[in-house]
């Protein structure tokens, strides 16, 4: 380490700490580590994507290897992180890639090799893979029943539709609307609506309209990799994970162990992006390792990685009325959540939807209806902007095609009606430490926006996002025999550089410089709990419990601890309460050109600007920064997974396409800070507002896309009522 690192005090601007065992492989990520003596393990997955396996031929299969199915799992409990729904195998498959038995061999290829051997006959059934026709009356039902989940639903109370394939509805009402008597009723896209007919009768404009996402990857670069031991009794597993503690919970629950009896490491990872949030393949591999008697490794495939998780397909209907002056009146929302086979957290992205979606805007009248709904997809997960970025794309369309009919400025329409310092948020939070007009302010100047000239080609979008919230952080710092000090933590490493925020963090407490801090690996029998690595909470809440260590460290000499806690919870029937304890807030404009022969967007310039309230690493938040809009562009111009009759057609990086370096050259952004701010997570902030600032652009060219990615092709066949109008 150089000298000038050396004596870095936190927050200066500088290399990044600890960045030279990443650039010289000396950290070994997940996919490095395993335990001695291990055994292989490759999942038979489902090739139908509804049914019931009625047989299993492996009279191929050699003496040595151990072939498991769901007969001999049956004493395990199911599991899920919201609802109860999954089991470690199972004999009626919900989409295909399900696992329906395992192969465990002494070597990797051999267990490939009798993966390749085994035949399976099934009893096929009929599958349902749009949202929207999941919901209707005749619909096959996905899952009979809903069990809520003791894990993740302990942070929201769960509304599933019962004879149905919702498993969760969630709603926001408004004061003026609460106490009214509705029907629980799951209301389809075309369902007449009245639940605030009256304030729409009071507006003078209104625009209706539909938009759509799809299914996405999150392609980080190493693979989900496990390896698990049983110890007298004692389960322990080694994984990538950014929900540690989540794992623990889930594996004690499903091998009916105390907690205390799971332990769970989770050394760096090549990214995540949400994909490594709860049970993953660490249920499958501790389930093997139980069986066979040896420590087992589960390292998947590259379309194995793809059809493990996915972003969540969504569409959103949105009706927004205002006066001739462009006040806001009212704004109504229905968010049809796909997630796929199992819920996952989807019941979660179904919420955020919901009053994400609504805006950083002023409204009397709110009512959204958000359903997470089953079919026969490949589940949806966590994924950067976690259901941000559907339901900002769909309302910040719907902003600047209100501006068009009413004749108005977008960048005034919005500013206009922006929530400012003390105004009601549609959840019935007073909003502090806000900053959406001068995040407007920098989108527009970035793309020289003028309100008189001439704006073809340029677009602007804003937003706000929640964090976890409730949410709970513990951190212990203690002073080791050489002097230094050690962070113990829950916080993975994922590559967002944790631990280098950790030890910025730490040092700037304790008034130390970087290199006397040390940062643990998270181990749950050595951390203090940590609700997860997800929703960009990390830097806000450790900021907090590490100053606490540190203080507590001062007092007793050896070893501080910390804690940081922040309350919450929404009800699912009004969405009144604390949704975020505090709020993600950012803008993107984009100006660029469309080829009307190809339909090809060509950006000039994309921008993006992020609220981090305080930094603690500025290389690092700059980095945030454009990652998030890299995978922004991706999602806006190019990446979609598809599906026929269920089966993913493009699980691989020769058909999928994600963002290049070809793709970036244009990118400015900024990160603001305020003096004496909090310190904000900044994860995913640029996440939602770039696709909606590039199709509002894209649209003021003459071409109205609704629909996820922009493709050439869905350029070229938008027009200004490309879909149909629901006003």
């Amino acid at each position: 380490m150089s000298e000038i690192q050396k004596t870095t005090p936190a927050g200066a601007s500088s290399a990044v700490v600890g960045i030279n065992p990443r650039i010289t492989a000396q950290i070994r990520y997940s996919i490095d580590t395993g335990i001695p003596g291990e055994w292989h393990l490759r999942v038979i997955r489902s090739s139908v994507p509804a049914g019931k396996v009625t047989g299993f031929q492996t009279a191929l299969l050699d003496d040595d290897v151990t072939f498991i199915t769901p007969d001999d799992l049956d004493d395990l409990s199911g599991f899920g992180c919201q609802i109860a729904d999954q089991t470690v195998l199972t004999r009626e498959p919900k989409f295909v890639g399900d696992p329906i038995a395992l192969v465990v061999a002494p070597t990797a290829r051999d267990a490939r090799v009798a993966a390749a051997l085994v035949e399976v006959s099934y009893e096929e059934h009929a599958p349902v893979f749009d949202h929207l026709d999941a919901i209707a009356a005749d619909a096959p039902l996905v899952h009979a029943r809903h069990h809520t989940s003791e894990s993740d639903s302990a942070y929201f109370d769960m509304r599933p539709q019962d004879g149905t394939n919702v498993c969760h509805r969630f709603r926001i009402r408004t004061p003026q609307l609460q106490g009214r008597a509705e029907p629980d009723l799951v209301r389809t896209l075309d369902d007449a609506d009245e639940a605030l007919a009256d304030a729409f009768a009071d507006a003078e404009v209104i625009v209706d309209e539909v938009f759509h996402t799809p299914a996405a990857a999150h392609v980080p670069m190493e693979p989900h990799a496990t390896s698990a031991q049983w110890t007298d009794g004692r389960l322990e597993v080694i994984t990538g994970t950014q929900t540690p503690f989540n794992i623990r919970q889930d594996l004690a629950t499903i091998f009916g162990l105390p907690a205390e009896d799971v332990r769970v490491v989770a050394p760096p990872m090549g990214g995540a992006f949400g994909a490594k949030t709860f049970i993953r393949t660490e249920a499958l591999t501790a389930a093997a390792a139980k069986v066979v008697g040896h420590p087992v490794r589960c390292v998947l495939d590259r379309d194995e990685v793809f059809n493990e998780v996915t972003r969540h397909p969504a569409t959103v209907r949105v009706k927004l009325g205002a006066k001739r002056d462009g006040t806001f009146v009212a704004k109504r929302m229905w968010n049809y959540v796909n997630t796929g086979g199992y819920a996952d957290c989807g019941p979660g992205v179904a919420q955020k939807m919901g009053y994400a979606g609504v805006g950083p805007y002023r409204f009397d009248h709110v009512a959204v209806d958000s359903y997470c709904i089953y079919t026969n997809l490949p589940p949806g997960g966590a994924y950067r902007g976690f259901g941000a970025m559907q339901s900002v794309w769909a309302s910040e369309r719907a902003v600047d095609l209100l501006a068009e009919r009413l004749g108005m400025d977008p960048v005034e329409l919005r500013r206009r009606n922006l929530l400012r310092e003390g105004d009601t948020f549609c959840t019935g939070e007073v909003m502090h430490d806000v900053h959406f007009e001068d995040l407007l302010d920098d989108a527009a100047q970035a793309v020289g926006w003028s309100t008189d000239g001439d704006r073809t080609g340029k677009g602007v979008a804003i937003m706000l996002k929640g964090m976890q919230t409730p949410s709970k952080a513990e951190a212990r710092i203690e002073l080791l025999p050489d002097g230094r000090y050690e962070v113990q933590a829950a916080t993975a490493d994922i590559g967002q550089g944790a631990s280098e925020m950790l030890t910025r963090l730490a040092a700037e407490s304790l008034k130390c410089d970087v290199d006397q801090i040390v940062v643990c690996t998270p181990d749950t029998d050595r951390v203090p709990y940590d609700t997860r690595t997800t929703s960009s909470r990390s830097t806000h809440m450790m900021s907090r419990a590490l100053a606490d260590a540190a203080r507590d460290l001062l007092v007793h000499g050896r070893i501080g601890h910390g804690y940081a806690e922040n309350e919450g919870g929404l009800d699912p029937d009004t969405g009144q309460g604390i949704a975020s304890s505090h709020w993600h807030q950012g803008s993107a404009a984009a100006d660029l050109d469309v080829d009307p022969e190809t339909g090809v967007i060509s950006l000039k310039t994309l921008f993006a600007s992020s609220y981090a309230g305080k930094v603690v690493n500025p290389h690092g938040a700059e980095l945030q920064q454009e990652g998030s809009m890299i995978l922004a562009l991706g999602s806006a111009l190019f990446e979609e997974l598809q599906f026929a009759n269920g089966q993913m057609t493009n699980p691989n990086l020769s058909d999928y396409n994600i963002a290049s370096a070809l793709d970036v050259a244009s990118l400015r952004h900024r990160v603001m800070e305020i003096p004496g701010a909090e310190v904000h997570g900044l994860g995913e902030t640029a996440v939602p507002p770039v696709p909606p600032a590039i199709g509002n652009a894209v649209a003021s060219l003459g071409y109205d896309v609704r629909r996820l990615p922009m493709t050439p092709e869905r350029v070229l066949d938008a027009t200004t009522s490309e879909e149909e109008s629901w006003t």
